[in-house]
């Protein structure tokens, strides 16, 4: 009899100790994003076919303003450069979506390359996340200064992500190499249970003061 092959996502040892930090999740949720496709590509910008190619394969424009994305349907473009984008489906694989851009680009300069299993996508939110992330990264974290449509390159807890702030504000997606998965994913369980020690202590203090 022949051994069945089960294809298991970077994190799944993960999930049970994600569903318990996210017994509260309008305090703080966390959980991973499996098997996301993920397209590098890169391609002149100002170029108009490219521009043109891409947006009728994707079904969105690609964002030009830096630490923006775009997104339509299932699939999102994140800016990484002036000329380099991150192209995310949650519904197409990897090696189809790729060889889509290959061939619809094929007469302009473009590079396409399927890096979906070079980061893991893990997505976190509640009234905590944000302050959660700011325990271990420099940026400007507000909602009121980093919001949809932004993304951000950056070190996180020195592991270095990229942060997508999603249409929902206490939304937040981190692209994090694959080799640094478990890593990270330990840090935000410490730094969100740190949140959360925090506030009931205040909570505690507060009640204290008002009896």
């Amino acid at each position: 009899m022949m051994a069945s092959i089960e294809r298991g996502s970077a994190l799944a040892g993960w999930a049970q100790a994600f569903r318990a930090a996210s017994a509260d999740a309008a305090d703080f949720s966390i959980r991973e994003i499996a098997f996301a496709t993920q397209v590098n590509l890169r391609g002149d910008g100002s170029d108009d076919a490219f521009g043109a190619a891409t947006a009728a394969i994707l079904g969105c424009s690609l964002p030009l303003a830096a630490n923006t994305w775009q997104k339509a349907h299932g699939t999102t473009a994140l800016w990484l450069g002036p000329d380099e984008w991150l192209v995310v489906d949650e519904t197409q694989d990897g090696t189809a979506l790729a060889g889509r851009l290959d061939a619809g680009l094929q007469d302009v300069h473009r590079s396409v390359v399927d890096v979906s299993a070079a980061r893991c996508v893990i997505e976190i939110g509640g009234l905590q996340a944000r302050m959660v992330l700011a325990k271990g990264c420099s940026l400007d974290l507000h909602a009121r200064s980093f919001r949809a449509p932004g993304c951000a390159q950056t070190l996180l807890a020195k592991a270095r992500v990229l942060i997508q702030c999603r249409e929902a504000s206490a939304q937040l997606r981190l692209f994090v190499a694959s080799s640094f998965a478990d890593y990270l994913a330990q840090w935000l369980l410490d730094a969100a249970a740190e949140c959360a020690a925090s506030r009931d202590l205040d909570a505690g203090r507060i009640a204290a003061r008002l009896a």
